[in-house]
């Protein structure tokens, strides 16, 4: 028998979810099973599946040990990695961080540990604040994400409770999201509106724009207001309404202005004529503007949050600064 006590980060979830993740080995029909015949107690008691769970419950677990999986010390190297982090704000429940272009926010099947999440772990975990042998379920993790040659404020969330709520804020745009970008060409008119509906290929990891609905597609909408012309360029502010997949890059391209540098949208000897490898664009600030109650997150209602100077900006657009 094993005895769990339910933390901060693992209340409010269902018991069937809870185990699915406390005892990963542990099949779902079985697992099933095991509540029915109250081999998963709660408090002393057999409960329901759907039961919510609360911080300071006890979870005794009558399931054999080899659905247990061994404690493994494969995270070993959160406790010597040296995070790298250019860390924008802190407080108890959030992170902002400015991520440099080139670096990926998560792992994938070619990186698996020179990531933004793997550096915020080893940093908290260092820190204290968080051990992956302590916490069932939670793991640090974003609450937004950009593409990896692109640079800018990614937010993340040390506690569930702060990831619920900044993801709740997100989706009902109580988030300001501005992006700076250069762009060939200029646009006209030199301020509007990108609308669309995007639909993503999986297979080339690439967007499409579509001016009327299709299916699988998304709704896609930027502002857009440019801020200085020169040598066959536009600097160009962005504020996003909708957060999709490639939004900004495959609606400039779309609409005839690729970003500077941008291989998958723009055009290579377009490019190399400036001598730019990868997008020119940067999420550069955050505005936090809440019309509802924020719980833990309220003393961030009503700030902003700016990266500057941006090397692209500097380069191409010296006198901006």
């Amino acid at each position: 028998m094993k005895e769990y006590t339910i933390g901060q980060n693992d209340g409010g979830q269902r018991l069937d979810r809870w185990l699915s993740k406390t005892v990963p080995l542990l099949p779902a029909p079985l697992a099933q099973k095991y509540i029915r015949l109250k081999r998963v107690k709660l408090n002393g008691k057999g409960a329901k599946r759907d039961t919510r769970l609360s911080r300071g419950d006890l979870l005794q677990l009558y399931i054999n040990d080899e659905f247990f999986e061994s404690p493994s010390r494969e995270n070993a190297f959160l406790s010597i990695f040296k995070p790298l982090l250019d860390i924008v704000y802190e407080d108890e429940n959030l992170l902002l961080l400015n991520k440099r272009p080139g670096l990926l926010c998560h792992p994938d099947d070619q990186e698996r540990v020179n990531t933004l999440i793997t550096h915020i772990q080893a940093y908290l975990y260092q820190k204290k604040e968080w051990s992956p042998y302590e916490e069932h379920s939670f793991s640090p993790a974003l609450c937004n994400r950009i593409d990896r040659n692109t640079g800018g404020i990614v937010i993340a969330a040390k506690n569930a409770e702060a990831l619920r709520i900044m993801n709740q804020k997100i989706r009902d745009r109580e988030l300001g999201k501005y992006y700076l970008a250069v762009i060939h060409g200029k646009m006209n008119p030199p301020s509007g509106r990108l609308e669309g509906f995007l639909l993503k290929d999986e297979a080339k990891k690439q967007v499409s724009v579509y001016s009327k609905p299709v299916p699988g597609g998304r709704s896609a909408v930027t502002l857009y207001q440019t801020l200085a012309v020169k040598d066959g360029l536009s600097l160009v502010k962005c504020e996003l309404i909708t957060g999709r997949t490639h939004q900004i890059r495959a609606q400039f391209a779309n609409a005839g202005h690729p970003l500077l540098g941008d291989g998958k949208y723009g055009r290579e000897r377009d490019n190399r004529q400036y001598d730019r490898s990868y997008q020119a664009l940067y999420s550069y600030k955050l505005v936090f503007s809440f019309t509802t109650d924020g719980g833990i997150l309220n003393q961030l209602n009503g700030t902003s949050w700016i990266i500057e100077p941006i090397d692209f900006v500097a380069q191409y657009f010296p006198e901006f600064y």
